[in-house]
This record gives C-alpha cells, structure tokens and sequence, in this order.
C-alpha cells in the first residue's frame, strides 16, 4: 500500500561521501601548518589526560565489567589502568572515560568534544598495529575535519533536535582516522563512512547520567568497527552522508554542504578546537569565571545576599539544574558552577565530587544566585553581580571565559590540567613522562611507547 508522504529532501546534494573520503585517503602527511600540528598535540595531550584521570570512576568500573563479559583479547590499553582488551573495546572505554568529567576538548561552533570518539579509537588500532606517532597525529586531524565539517553542515538544528553531537557525527570521524591508519584507498574509505553513517548515536537526554560519557566511547567503537568492516571488503552506499534518506537528511532539518566542501584541505577544524579549564559544560564558564574574578576582587560567600546572573536561554537550558544530587548533574548546573567560583575560584573535577555538591555552604550560596535570561548576551559570556549585605553591588562582565579561542589555555595551563588529573592515578613522575611523550608524539616510532607510560 502506497504511502503519501510529505518530505522536504535536497535530491541535487554534493556527492560529499565521496569528497570526504578521496580527502582522508590521500591528503598528505603533515599536510598543514606547523600551528595545526601543534594544536593536534595539544588536542591530543588533553584527551589522554581526561581519560586517564577518569581511569577508577565507577562508569569505568562498570564499562570493563561488561566488556569483560565479552572475553576479549588483549590488543590494547585501558588507559590509566593495568587493563588491556580488544581494541573496539579499549575505543569504547576510553571513550568514556575521556568524556566521563565533562573536561575534554570543545570546537565551539558546533559544541562537538571531538577527540573523544577519533582519538579514542585510532589510539586503539595504532597500538595494535604498533604504528607510529605520526600516523596518530595525521589520522586525528583528518579524522576531526571530517566529524566537525559534517557537524557544521547540520549545527544548531541537528542539536535543537535532541541529537547529542559529539556522538552524531563522531564515529563518522572515527571512521575516517581509522580508515586513514588502515591505509584504505578512497572507495574503501567511502565505505568506512558509508557504514557509519548508519550508527550516530548519542540524545541530550541522557546529559547528567553515565550514558552522556558513552556516546563518544559508542562512536569511537562504532567508527573503528566501521573501517575494520570496510577494509574487509564490506559495502555501503556511496551517498550515505548526503542522499535525501541518507544520514545528514534524515536527522537534521538543516544541511549547509559548503561547510563540508569549503576550503577542505586547507582549513583544518581542529583549529577552532578549544579546552575546558573547568570541568562541566562550556556554556556554564562564563559564569564560572565571572564569579572567580569577584572572588579575587575580595568578594566572599558570606557577604552576599545575592548573586544576579543574566545569561543566554541556551545556558538555563542545558544547565539549569537548581539542585543537584550529585557530581554528575551538578555539571549541568550553572547556580552550582557560580558557587564554585565564588568560594573555590576553580570548578575541577574535585569541585564536582558528590560531597562538595552537597555541602552546606555550596547548597546555600547556589539558592542565593538569581539567574535570568537575556539573549542579547551571547551564550559565550555571562553577566554577574554580587548584591553584597552592607548594601554594594559588584558587577563582572565576561565576554570571553578563560579556555575560548579568543582567551586560549596556554600549554603550560593544560600540563598543569593534566598533572591535576592524572597524578592521583598514575604517580606524577609518569605523568610527567606521559607529557613529555605527547609533546613529541608526532615523531614516535610505536605509540606502544606512550600507551606503556598511561598504565599505573
């Protein structure tokens, strides 16, 4: 029985499968600035951090116990742990564990955590494969063009509808480093994608629960899983991103294909990347930092009556939680980040444990913050006042939070981030072996070397 249905689709659409693919497969090596290749390390050095510091969280705990159901062989690390397992496997978990603090890497136009799912699976293959450094570093810059080009193309209606993008459109850039360490040629590489493309996975509605962490580590397992298919010889459509059925149609209203096919090449995403300095969503720093810099204007908690904070719709959206439980949902919460601020004048990870959530002062100084909306203020900046008890008004205005593009962490801020996070795991001797081993990443020999340094 036929069915009379209403789409809206673009059957004229690029063949941008095929762009993408013949892209990843032939750019060259290094084929970029001496400024995107640094960035890339710093991409990279801040994922491996991440990961290693959420190496004994209980969703890793939980992560490996499932695994483990599955008896898997011992191809690659856990990072941060004794562990090794098959490397869809390690892809899966490091995935989680990289994403499970809300501390990884941010390409702020499009709100994509990028490295998570592409640096987590081609850490996997390479180390099984016992390839080099600089086949990593390659295999993460294209990997990340391919997943954020594609993120541009369909960002913000593609998120407005529910999709959690970083897990959307990464295992498409998992698939694309996988397929380049694979050494797959172009129609191969398509089918890496092709394949893909049917597996997006991730919805904003699990933000706050173990599941969020999961949907980089679902995509970096999904996009290896992917390559490995089409190195095999397994087929897919040739059009699967951009025909009117295919991925990008089919969920998103919204389908700019210049943002795929501009500059390629040329432009390289992983550019625009940033890094968080405070451990919870992007769009709660602003505020974070607003509140820090009245701390260190000699404001203190016991001296407000109130804090008054007009921030963009987007941001009471995404972390508008008054009263969080727990660590996890105090990340999505702005009044518990101004409270961070104000009496820490930090949000790490520590920040976000479940007792500082609720601890008595935090809970009574986020009830005193007032948040609300103006969108004449970017989602990127914060208005705050402190409204003290003798009667003064202190007012910080941030339009760019410590961490943007346009007020950068340096590299000595993210090695700092990194010993924070990775010393109570691994020792801070290895920790800062594991730096130094990031830094030149791109001219070792066997990424065995780095991966030997990530265990405790």
């Amino acid at each position: 029985m036929a069915r009379n249905t209403q789409v809206t689709a673009d059957h004229n659409a690029p063949a941008v499968t095929q762009t993408l693919a013949r892209f990843v497969a032939t750019h060259p090596s290094r084929g970029w600035s001496d400024a995107v290749d640094h960035e890339a390390h710093r991409t990279f050095m801040n994922w491996l951090g991440c990961a290693v510091g959420a190496a004994q969280h209980e969703s890793a705990h939980a992560a490996l116990g499932a695994v483990a159901m599955l008896q898997p062989a011992q191809q690659a690390s856990v990072l941060g742990r004794a562990d090794k397992v098959d490397m869809a496997s390690a892809a899966l978990v490091n995935g989680i564990t990289s994403h499970t603090f809300d501390f990884d890497d941010t390409h702020l136009k499009t709100i994509i955590h990028p490295a998570g799912p592409v640096a987590s699976a081609v850490l996997a293959l390479a180390e099984h494969k016992g390839l080099s450094g600089r086949a990593v570093i390659d295999a993460l810059v294209l990997g990340i063009d391919v997943s954020c080009r594609v993120g541009n193309t369909m960002y913000p209606e593609h998120y407005d509808r529910g999709w959690h993008i970083t897990g959307s459109t990464g295992m498409l850039g998992a698939a694309a480093g996988c397929a380049r360490l694979l050494g797959l040629d172009e129609q191969k590489t398509a089918m890496a994608l092709g394949i893909a493309a049917s597996q997006p996975i991730g919805m904003r509605e699990q933000f706050g629960t173990m599941t969020k962490p999961f949907h980089p580590g679902g995509a970096a397992r999904a996009g290896l899983m992917s390559a490995l298919l089409a190195s095999q010889g397994f087929t897919a459509s040739p059009k699967a991103l951009e025909a009117p059925r295919g991925m990008i149609q089919t969920i998103s209203t919204k389908y700019a294909w210049n943002e795929i096919t501009d500059e390629l090449g040329q432009r390289f995403e992983i550019s625009f990347n940033s890094y968080k300095p405070f451990a919870c969503g992007i769009v709660i720093h602003p505020s974070i930092d607003a509140c820090s810099q009245l701390r260190a204007q000699g404001v203190k908690a016991d001296d407000v009556e109130r804090i008054e904070l007009k921030v963009h719709s987007l941001v009471l959206e995404l972390t508008g939680k008054k009263e969080p439980a727990d660590g996890l949902q105090g990340k999505f919460s702005v009044y518990h980040g101004c409270a961070c601020g104000l009496i820490f004048g930090k949000a790490g990870e520590d920040q976000y444990a479940d007792d500082i959530v609720n601890r008595p002062d935090m809970v009574a100084l986020r009830r005193k913050v007032v948040a609300t909306v103006d969108d004449s203020i970017d989602e990127a900046s914060a208005d705050v006042t402190a409204a003290l008890k003798d009667g003064r008004r202190v007012h910080v205005f941030v339009k760019h939070a410590i961490g943007s593009l346009e007020n950068p962490m340096t590299d000595t801020m993210l090695e700092t981030k990194f010993h924070d996070l990775s010393d109570p795991v691994i020792s801070k001797a290895k920790t800062s072996e594991l730096i130094a081993a990031c830094w030149k990443l791109g001219s070792i020999g066997d990424v065995r070397q780095l991966t030997a340094l990530a265990r405790p």
